[in-house]
């Protein structure tokens, strides 16, 4: 059994009196500890997928199990870092991932939970800023916070739409890897990152190509791309990313 089972995923919206379908028979699944990037031009239904994933919406038809459970709402086996950060302006850094933490782990004492976010605050580089509110935080600051804090809240299931996990995920080898469902437009970095990609198509949101990326962890971007293979594997990436855009606004196919 997949540790996410994506089945037939369809989701309708209505506006305006207009009827449109973000995603039409979704299908696919991911593995225990797996780092999957779903990817695909603007319209595919990506950020629609990660809201019926989180459970803040609901879909037409079809249905997503984890550990072979219906999603039922949200729920704290599912951390998430939204594009915005998510962020309490009225917390400091520190106190914004202890309160993730205490929804989580109600028994754990405020000064447990302090512990906690310092710990994770420092794996991110933010042992100096945990007492900064999110104000004084640069973008990128803001965005380690939310990492921190997801990881802080020791859940089974990371959807993540930043890049700075990668190195957290490998970790050091003595506990399990997260499974992450990670978005994104930037194929270099969903190279780096997954497991696996997910290539998604437009009008409607459909899964165009499941591709098992072929290169050994731990990977070094700077070696990586220098190789003969990582060009091939990018350019096919490319070509299909970019025949989806072509087919819709009409032009030359592209080849593969």
């Amino acid at each position: 059994m997949s540790k996410i089972e994506i089945n037939n995923l369809t989701v309708d919206y209505t506006e305006k009196k207009n009827r449109f379908t973000a995603l039409k028979n979704v299908s696919f699944s991911i593995e225990d500890g797996e780092f999957v990037s779903v990817i695909g031009s603007s319209g595919c239904g990506k950020s629609t997928l990660l809201s019926i994933l989180e459970g803040i919406n609901t879909p037409t038809a079809g249905e997503i199990l984890i550990n072979g459970e219906p999603i039922r709402g949200t729920g704290t086996d599912r951390g998430v870092v939204f594009q915005h950060y998510s962020l309490f302006p009225w917390m400091t850094a520190r106190k914004n991932v202890a309160f993730g933490i205490k929804q989580v782990n109600k028994d754990a004492s405020r000064t447990e939970r302090l512990k906690i976010a310092d710990e994770f605050l420092e794996k991110v580089g933010l042992e100096g800023f945990k007492n900064k509110y999110p104000s004084q935080l640069s973008g990128g600051m803001q965005q380690r916070v939310a990492i921190a804090r997801a990881l802080a809240m020791d859940t089974d299931i990371r959807t993540i739409l930043q890049e700075l996990l990668l190195e957290l995920w490998e970790g050091d080898g003595t506990s399990a890897r997260k499974t992450v469902v990670f978005v994104t437009h930037d194929i270099d970095e969903a190279i780096l990152l997954s497991d696996k990609i997910v290539m998604m198509t437009a009008n409607p949101g459909q899964v165009y190509s499941e591709i098992k990326v072929p290169f050994d962890r731990p990977r070094n971007r700077a070696e990586l791309v220098q190789t003969q293979e990582y060009n091939q594997f990018r350019n096919k990436l490319l070509a299909m990313f970019y025949s989806d855009i072509v087919s819709k606004i009409g032009g030359d196919e592209v080849v593969l």
